[in-house]
């Protein structure tokens, strides 16, 4: 065997060893989107367990704000459904748009359920609805925290799939760029507070 030969031999065991490390760090990243959102889904569970809690709480004293309330259970609804598609398919971008237009459907309409309850000065004094809305907020910040962790492993495996060269395998392997969760917010509820004295 040649000296020539010999090196072609080492520079193709390298490049084999390159590609199939590049390949599995790229699964690997995939799979952390699953189970970054996997994370995201225990809190979700959590807060759509909390929400008929809190408006059967509140029914009693809102009989005449059952729309609002039917509201808040048609979006929790949708919410569960998105999630349950993003669950069966957490690498497909259209799921995850699904979940994110849902989410901003369900936090308008607890927005307008909580300026509801802040009205009802009896229902804001009820020990039960206090403790529950607590346990909404701090749930809501799992959420936040669990969305963000999504997003760093979203952006982590997109960086890995564009950047030179495993980009090269990343389009010989059909590894798709995976959709972020973007805010719910509206324009109007991201400008900023004017405060005024």
């Amino acid at each position: 065997m040649s000296t020539t030969q010999i090196i072609l031999l080492a520079l193709g065991a390298v490049l084999l060893f390159w590609v199939v490390g590049a390949y599995n760090r790229m699964v690997r990243m995939r799979n952390e989107i699953g189970n970054a959102f996997a994370q995201i889904d225990v809190q979700l569970k959590r807060r759509h367990d909390l929400i008929p809690n809190l408006v059967e709480v509140a029914r009693k004293y809102l009989e005449h704000e059952r729309e609002t309330m039917e509201r808040v259970t048609a979006a929790r609804a949708q919410v569960m459904a998105a999630t349950d598609m993003v669950k069966s398919h957490p690498n497909q971008n259209g799921p995850i748009k699904s979940l994110g237009l849902a989410e901003g459907v369900l936090a308008g309409a607890m927005g307008r359920f909580q300026a509801v309850v802040e009205s009802y000065p009896e229902l804001k004094a009820d020990q039960q609805m206090a403790d529950l809305r607590e346990e909404l907020i701090h749930t809501e910040n799992k959420v936040s925290f669990s969305r963000q962790l999504f997003n760093d492993v979203t952006l982590d495996y997109n960086n890995a799939i564009h950047q030179f060269p495993t980009n090269l395998l990343a389009g010989l392997f059909s590894f798709q760029t995976a959709e972020m969760l973007q805010s719910t917010q509206s324009e109007a509820e991201r400008a900023p507070v004017k405060v005024s004295f």
